[in-house]
């Protein structure tokens, strides 16, 4: 496969706003085993790293307690699949820049730290799926973000090249991702991280996709 362009995309917070089910699942979870519930901000300071971290880093002390810690992650995993697409709704401009992106040949992927199986039901239910050549999750490989392997596998799967691949997230993982990798970060802004964009090295800055075709023909 040739292409004049890869682009490796984060989920959540990225391309889907998913923080209404991610904070339902979180909260469903909370309640059950009586711990405080977090609000919208909150959630969208603590997503990106997985369900187990995110829940981890609301609590005010350190949970060791292995059973815990399996039995609140299972509650959230079923809780979350069940309810994945009740309110998390494609970023503005998403779709039109994915037919766009298309239809100029360009190969996209998803690389999350959301389990491959939740990423690709999320994308099925939102009528996304087909826009992308393929979706690497927390579990796809034995490392995730920030390791530079979670996109540099990817990118070799697709028969890519480094040299002409960039990166789409929200975050500081995303950010170090990218630099691990050494391919461009293009940052989104309002998505899920306690940083500002000044404080997230990126090559570019966005606040959603409507006119992305132009930030993107500067990379063909």
């Amino acid at each position: 496969m040739t292409q004049n362009l890869t682009i490796l995309f984060d989920l959540d917070g990225t391309i889907i706003n998913t923080a209404p089910d991610l904070m339902a699942a979180h909260n469903h979870v909370m309640r059950k085993f009586g711990y405080e519930e977090k609000k919208m901000a909150d959630i969208k300071t603590l997503a990106g790293k997985g369900a187990w971290v995110m829940m981890q880093r609301s609590f005010k002390e350190q949970i060791n307690d292995e059973n815990l810690k399996k039995n609140m992650t299972k509650e959230f995993i079923d809780y979350y699949s069940k309810n994945i697409d009740k309110n998390s709704k494609p970023i503005k401009g998403l779709i039109d820049f994915l037919k766009w992106a298309k239809s100029k040949k360009i190969v996209m992927a998803i690389c999350t730290n959301k389990q491959e199986r939740l990423a690709n039901d999320l994308l099925k239910k939102l009528n996304l799926i087909q826009y992308f050549d393929f979706v690497a999750g927390s579990d796809t490989f034995d490392f995730n973000k920030p390791d530079a392997r979670h996109l540099t596998n990817v990118v070799e799967i697709l028969e890519g090249n480094l040299k002409k691949t960039i990166m789409v997230g929200d975050s500081e993982v995303d950010e170090m991702a990218a630099i691990n990798a050494k391919v461009p970060f293009i940052l989104i802004t309002d998505g899920y991280t306690g940083k500002t964009p000044k404080e997230i090295k990126h090559n570019k800055l966005i606040s959603d996709f409507v006119g992305f075709e132009k930030v993107i023909e500067e990379y063909l």
